[in-house]
């Protein structure tokens, strides 16, 4: 990966461990993937596109392996220095990663995007890493189209295995799962066996926010909102949990849309995260929530550096 691995836990007989990278265009499925094949909630999930914008690490750990999957931003042609960030993500993951998973959404027409990608990630791959192809939404085409996918794709890359699947309703999954375990080299065991992810709270806790805030600002604002978690401490109460979070957005315009009319907005992303945080934390959640102007933010190093980006 583009950082230290973690420590191990030791290194174990005949046991196998390793990373593999998610990747693909925006809206392709990834980050429902890697939800399914961890069995947690890692990952935000929304129709936008990039919803991915960090690093995320998803633990799947059985009896003789741990399988660390790498959610990825979609891939974006870039058009600030944030795109400049999360291109750079996919590539840096893509090549330190033991195995590389490819996936494509066969619902979607735009094949020739994903053969773009391909260019752009699979040749800089070292010699040697496995990379798979995923065709995910198999539910929602026919064979034959599958067929056609399958077909394309192979005319321009050599990948050590095909795979359609659904990562919605579950379908080939645990077959994906066991074709990755096949793969990952002999290794230690980098994560415990509990652990699900590598997220610390206020990443993770911002993350929700901003799902709810995609999820109800529909296309007004997504790309040009970030979360930052300034605070989290013990409430007042014993049992409860306080949370100070501030919204930026880049355009004064913009704050409006995510208050909405007296606020009712910007409270039901505070009603929705905090319900969902409260089944995380299993203690009552109290959120304080700002909404800041950032001019130009995602073009700008010093507040990427703040929120976390670089």
């Amino acid at each position: 990966m583009n950082q230290e691995k973690p420590e191990t836990a030791g290194l174990k007989e005949n046991y196998r461990s390793g990373f593999a990278a998610l990747v693909g265009l925006p809206n392709v499925g990834k980050s429902t993937l890697i939800n399914k094949l961890t069995g947690a909630k890692i990952a935000i999930v929304s129709d936008k596109p990039q919803t991915t914008r960090h690093r995320i690490l998803g633990v799947k750990t059985g009896e003789d392996f741990q399988a660390v999957f790498v959610d990825t931003p979609g891939f974006y042609p870039p058009r600030h220095e944030l795109g400049k960030y999360l291109v750079k993500v996919i590539k840096d993951e893509a090549q330190e990663a033991d195995i590389v998973l490819l996936l494509v959404d066969a619902s979607r027409p735009d094949h020739d995007d994903t053969l773009s990608l391909i260019r752009k990630i699979y040749f800089p791959v070292k010699d040697g890493i496995p990379i798979f192809l995923v065709i995910n939404k198999c539910d929602l085409v026919s064979k034959d189209e599958i067929l056609k996918i399958i077909e394309t794709h192979r005319n321009i890359a050599h990948f050590k295995e095909v795979i359609p699947i659904s990562a919605k309703t579950g379908e080939n999954v645990e077959l994906l799962l066991q074709l990755v375990k096949e793969m990952l080299p002999e290794g230690p065991q980098f994560f415990p066996a509990e652990d699900k992810s590598d997220q610390n709270q206020k990443i993770q806790f911002a993350e929700i926010i901003r799902e709810k805030l995609l999820i109800l600002t529909h296309q007004e604002v997504p790309h040009s909102v970030a979360v930052m978690v300034e605070e989290i401490r013990p409430g007042k109460t014993e049992g409860t949990l306080y949370i100070n979070a501030i919204i930026y957005v880049d355009k004064s315009s913009q704050k409006g849309i995510v208050l909405g009319k007296g606020g009712s907005l910007l409270k039901k992303v505070g009603t929705l995260a905090r319900e969902e945080i409260e089944l995380l934390a299993k203690e009552k959640v109290f959120i304080d929530l700002w909404v800041k102007v950032k001019e130009d933010w995602r073009d700008r190093p010093d507040v990427l550096r703040q929120l976390g980006y670089w």
